[in-house]
């Protein structure tokens, strides 16, 4: 038998020690973004200025549909249950389009990832932009990189609590015009901008204001990142859209490795050296406040500010752009191979130059073609598709249409001289904001004649109906047939809607039922 000193010890700890245990959820390190400049700053820039002014302006444009229709150029109009789009009004029953619009948007997210990663994220999402926008502010009021973070870190002042106060009073100011330009979408913008601040609009429309303000406020200027992070589910999702011929934000260690900020000392010595000097201008311009030199990482939203920073740093030590660059993994594994010798030795930088300091000719470098391949052109031509059948029916939808739903009970009245009626629910929609007058008629069943309850004329096989703009005109009508006209059986005839003015007709192709039918 062993004694108990020669049992070997092992070395485990349960994870869930109180020595060892870890916070459940880790606490937050403030990201203080260093303000960049560039091309693709300058880029996006451009982009929120045009993405903001599209949001807080379109309410405000005028378009004429004459005396009869709402003149605000974008309207969801949910009393009326219409959607007006400049010139193209949508009724409730044709919502198929906004759906087919939201199909074209999905496929044009697929085909944007997999061509240029996710541009989406890093130039036009909303929390991109406004979080954009909020930083313009802050580094207004507060300083750049190294100011904000020496205020942070210092102690509570006048000055401080001065700056902080004024830059979460104009956040504030940003959120609820945030949130008072999306209820603008659904009302007339002037006529609601003046209820609002007389107190005059509907509590809907100031609940919707404090939940937008609370949630603009709260993501753009508290959260940040970390919406990005952890509550989008596009990064997990975006993964399966890349290929090796998608353009991403990279940095080519291929040219930049060894790193060192002592390069002429090491290249004295006769040691290999790369470009990047670790200046970690890359990790301080970033807003997700990540290193792009870790390779590609889920909070990467390629809004490719680093190679604006980096691009910068090379311009001041007269080498060549591109340290940090859109390239495609096709090229970044062959000039790692052409830098490592296949895999033969650690990166070396003169094997991806010539003796004169040049790339050699052998570096593959990105070319516009690379992006046009079978798997943009699918993506391409599905949008396309989506794209024209949408045009096509928008251009050829009919704008009169006629529906009728036949009585159930009874489904017939034998009438005391013989005659069968049938009675029918016609709906008449003019679906232009123009009033119009419906020539409503009988096409076949011979013999037939109908009548309109609440219409004074005698009965006939044609009737003249005013309907009024942009309207529904619902219609009672009887249509009686004589015993010798009854064939027996169920007869198929029409209901023949005419705009005599425009040519526009409809039809609808209804059964009349008889005795012998029905049984």
């Amino acid at each position: 038998m062993l004694d108990q000193t020669q049992i070997e010890r092992l070395e485990a700890e349960p994870v869930n020690s109180a020595k060892t245990r870890q916070p459940l959820y880790a606490a937050r390190k403030k990201i203080f973004p260093k303000r960049a400049s560039g091309n693709f700053r300058q880029f996006k820039w451009l982009v929120m200025a045009i993405t903001l002014g599209i949001y807080y302006l379109t309410p405000w444009l005028r378009w004429d549909r004459g005396p009869y229709a709402p003149d605000q150029a974008v309207l969801i109009d949910l009393a009326n249950r219409r959607f007006y789009f400049f010139f193209i009004e949508i009724w409730p029953q044709e919502f198929y389009y906004v759906a087919g619009l939201l199909v074209m948007a999905g496929v044009g997210l697929f085909l944007l990832t997999s061509t240029v990663g996710r541009a989406w994220c890093g130039y036009a999402c909303p929390q991109t932009v406004w979080v954009d926008l909020f930083l313009v502010v802050e580094r207004a009021i507060e300083g750049d990189r190294n100011a904000r973070m020496k205020l942070d870190a210092g102690s509570w002042t006048v000055r401080k609590l001065a700056l902080r106060t004024a830059k979460h009073f104009i956040w504030l100011v940003i959120a609820m015009a945030t949130g008072g330009a999306w209820i603008f979408y659904f009302a007339d913008a002037p006529t609601l901008l003046r209820e609002v601040f007389t107190g005059a609009a509907a509590p809907v429309a100031y609940i919707t204001i404090g939940i937008l303000t609370a949630t603009t406020y709260t993501f753009g200027g508290m959260m940040r990142e970390q919406v990005c992070t952890y509550m989008c589910p596009w990064p997990r999702i975006q993964a399966a859209m890349l290929d090796e011929s998608s353009l991403t934000v990279t940095y080519n260690d291929w040219r930049g490795e060894p790193r060192s900020r002592h390069a002429k000392k090491i290249q004295a010595a006769g040691l290999p050296v790369g470009d990047c000097v670790d200046c970690n201008a890359c990790v301080a311009v970033c807003p997700m406040g990540i290193d792009i030199r870790h390779g590609q990482q889920l909070e990467c939203i390629t809004c490719a500010l680093c190679i604006d920073a980096c691009d910068g740093v090379m311009d001041k030590l007269g080498k060549e752009r591109g340290l940090i660059s859109y390239a495609t993994l096709t090229d970044y594994n062959a000039n790692m191979a052409l830098a490592t010798a296949n895999g033969a030795s650690p990166i070396t930088p003169s094997l991806i130059r010539t003796d004169d300091g040049q790339f050699s000719d052998k570096v593959a470098h990105f070319h516009l073609k690379k992006i046009f391949r079978p798997r943009t052109f699918v993506y391409m031509a599905l949008w396309s598709m989506f794209g024209l059948g949408l045009v096509y029916s928008l251009l050829t939808r009919d704008r009169l249409e006629v529906n009728v739903l036949h009585d159930r009970n009874p489904q017939f009245v034998k009438l005391s001289d013989g005659d069968i009626r049938n009675g029918y629910a016609v709906k008449l929609l003019n679906m232009i904001p123009e009033p119009r007058t419906i020539v409503i008629s009988l096409q076949g069943l011979d013999g037939a004649q109908m009548s309109i309850v609440g219409n004074e004329l005698p009965a006939g096989r044609s009737f003249a109906i005013p309907v009024e703009p942009d309207r529904l005109k619902m219609l009672k009508i009887f249509v009686r047939l004589p015993a010798a006209k009854i064939q027996g059986e169920a007869q198929t005839f029409k209901f023949v809607a005419e705009d005599k003015a425009s040519f526009e007709s409809n039809q609808y192709t209804a059964t009349f039922n008889s005795p012998e039918a029905a049984r």
